[in-house]
């Protein structure tokens, strides 16, 4: 059981190590677009889609670089009591926390594929069987949610990202909650 466990450690920790190097390059990206943002307002017509793809870009840089940042503990905490703390209380208190936020995790992913059904034009109550009946046929794609402002790009894309943000802190979070359980019992992680 141990082997399987460190298994999907080793597994979940390698895709978001990935995704969230690939990620920190997203900084870059935003601040691309900030800088045409700058030029196009001062020196042409101010372009129409820099605001809302900065926001986007954004939304992506964090929700996906999140889990790396849980990978590597850079995530936020009170260190009052938390520092001098055993490595056994560090790892009881990390597992019962790490439940509080799987749990708000799925909430918060349930939320994030009802959105994204809604902007694909689903206006039912299971969003789970409607990407269900997407992927065999008996669904198809309604009329597609678009921003109000005046580039009135999909939402769609930005909603999915958030799936799958939300989907990786998920299993982040599992990874991390199986490593607490590991340092209970004693084991080298």
């Amino acid at each position: 059981m141990s082997g399987v466990i460190r298994g999907y450690i080793h597994a979940v920790d390698a895709v978001n190590f990935r995704v969230g190097r690939v990620m920190m390059y997203g900084i870059f990206l935003l601040m691309g677009i900030l800088l045409w943002s700058s030029i196009s307002k001062t020196f042409f017509l101010p372009s129409l889609w820099t605001l809302e793809m900065a926001q986007f870009v954004m939304v992506a840089y964090y929700i996906l670089g999140g889990p790396y940042s849980i990978q590597l503990g850079s995530n936020v905490r009170m260190d009052l009591l938390y520092g001098e703390w055993s490595t056994r209380k560090k790892a009881w208190f990390d597992l019962m926390t790490v439940c509080f936020l799987i749990f708000y995790l799925c909430v918060l992913l349930y939320g994030a594929v009802s959105s994204t059904a809604y902007s694909l034009g689903y206006w039912g109550t299971e969003p789970f069987s409607f990407f269900g009946g997407l992927v065999t046929g008996s669904e198809e794609v309604g009329r597609m949610e678009r921003s109000s402002t005046a580039w009135r790009p999909y939402l769609w894309p930005i909603k999915a990202t958030m799936i799958l943000g939300m989907f990786l802190m998920l299993l982040q979070c599992i990874s991390e909650l199986l490593k607490d359980v590991l340092r209970l019992k004693g084991e080298a992680i």
